[in-house]
């Protein structure tokens, strides 16, 4: 166990999906996982592992924003040697076509700023996806119908913004969407030589101010979680 996962050896599978909320981790795994079992539960920040298809996979909430990912992803990585880590959450659409319940598939993550930055300095590293998921998971949406957007979105530090000439500056430059998590997740990847890619369902929409209503996100985030499994084992 580390210091924020009280999982076993051999209780993390090499394939791990990371959803923001802990509940969100477990309702997944309810859902789509065979004989889920709960792995980790400290600090309330939940994990289950059971197989799909015959598949290991680990269900693990990240908490939100790139550092609470961080302190998850590098013990995830380097304590239990996950290998592939698939972001699942939600993002505002920052395009007019983008719409509510489509899925983005983020090709890139650009941000202000990471809890990586230290190491780069005056470097701005460029982080972006595995490709071979990014590919997988643009086939198996298509082929499940589902409007898919491939491109690059933006990580942010804040959730209550006030920046709206930056976000004007990043629809003009076609960013695709925001969230924030998915920059740090890349570079940790990229640092440890593993694959990882974020799967998004557009929740609401910074340039209408729709929002999907609460009961309407489960059905939606349902495709999301099984591109990235079909993704995962491409």
């Amino acid at each position: 166990m580390t210091i924020h996962i009280g999982a076993k050896p051999g209780e993390i599978a090499e394939t791990v999906l990371m959803p923001g909320d802990p509940l969100r981790a477990k309702w997944a795994a309810e859902t789509f996982l065979e004989n889920p079992v709960c792995v980790n539960e400290i600090r309330g920040m939940l994990g289950f592992t059971g197989t799909w298809r015959g598949n290991p996979v680990t269900i693990h909430g990240s908490g939100m924003g790139m550092p609470s990912l961080s302190i998850y992803a590098n013990e995830l990585i380097r304590d239990y040697g996950a290998r592939t880590l698939i972001r699942i959450g939600s993002t505002g659409a920052m395009q007019d076509y983008v719409k509510l319940r489509d899925v983005v598939l983020a090709m890139t993550s650009s941000t202000l700023s990471t809890p990586s930055r230290g190491i780069f300095r005056e470097l701005n590293f460029a982080p972006c996806a595995d490709y071979g998921l990014l590919e997988a998971a643009n086939a198996a949406a298509r082929a499940k119908g589902i409007t898919t957007h491939v491109g690059g979105i933006y990580s942010s530090d804040v959730f209550y913004d006030e920046r709206p000439d930056l976000n004007e500056q990043m629809t003009r430059h076609g960013i695709l969407a925001v969230e924030m998590e998915a920059a740090e997740l890349y570079t940790l990847a990229a640092r440890h030589g593993c694959r990882a890619l974020a799967v998004l369902t557009v929740s609401d929409h910074l340039l209408t101010h729709e929002a999907l209503p609460s009961e309407d996100r489960q059905s939606s985030f349902s495709d999301m979680v099984e591109i990235a499994l079909e993704a995962a084992f491409a």
